[in-house]
């Protein structure tokens, strides 16, 4: 959303590096609190220096999973990995459908954010456009996320992905956020069709 509303970058910049400052400062400085975000970051860099057990099993549904997948039911990550319908669900699809469902999956997100985004490049209205902006980043990039940290791209977060994941929270989130980009993108066809 800073991006997109015109903001300084070089200001932008050096707030990003006062931020992580602060967080190497916490982390440094409260071990016992923020320490197990250093351990996380440093598994993620070396997996033999702590526990990575999580991530490995789920690399290895994945792998199991090929192409076409074992089966409805038939995985073995869901019952291995505490909390795997959350935060590993897409190792749980690779699993059980195949790579080629997971990759239907990253299309249908990038397709949901090229439709809102190429509304907002045609969008006057800046509040409009930076809370589309903000709203369809805030679905994608967690999806993104959760994506990476599966196939060990990204640290493990515990971060759900957005309408498929377990949860009653995550889902009412994801579905508020849909719900109002609906809403704005909607007002705008309606406010167009009154124009003309």
């Amino acid at each position: 959303m800073i991006f997109v509303s015109g903001f300084n970058m070089y200001i932008l910049a050096m707030l990003g590096l006062v931020f992580l400052g602060i967080i190497i400062f916490l982390i440094f400085l409260f071990p016992e609190k923020f320490g197990y975000v250093f351990l996380r970051i440093k598994t993620f860099v070396d997996p033999k220096s702590g526990d990575n057990f999580q991530s490995q099993k789920a690399l290895d549904a994945i792998k199991q999973g090929g192409l076409t997948g074992q089966g409805m039911g038939e995985g073995i990550l869901k019952e291995s990995v505490p909390e795997a319908h959350t935060d590993y669900i897409v190792a749980v699809i690779a699993e059980e459908f195949g790579a080629i469902f997971v990759i239907f999956i990253v299309i249908i997100f990038l397709l949901i954010g090229y439709k809102v985004l190429n509304k907002v490049f045609f969008e006057k209205d800046e509040f409009t456009k930076l809370t589309l902006t903000g709203l369809i980043s805030l679905l994608i990039i967690q999806a993104f996320i959760h994506i990476g940290v599966n196939i060990s791209l990204l640290p493990t977060t515990g971060m759900t992905l957005p309408f498929l994941s377990y949860g009653g929270s995550s889902l009412i989130g994801s579905a508020i956020v849909s719900g109002i980009i609906l809403n704005f993108t909607r007002k705008d066809e309606a406010r167009n069709f009154k124009n003309e």
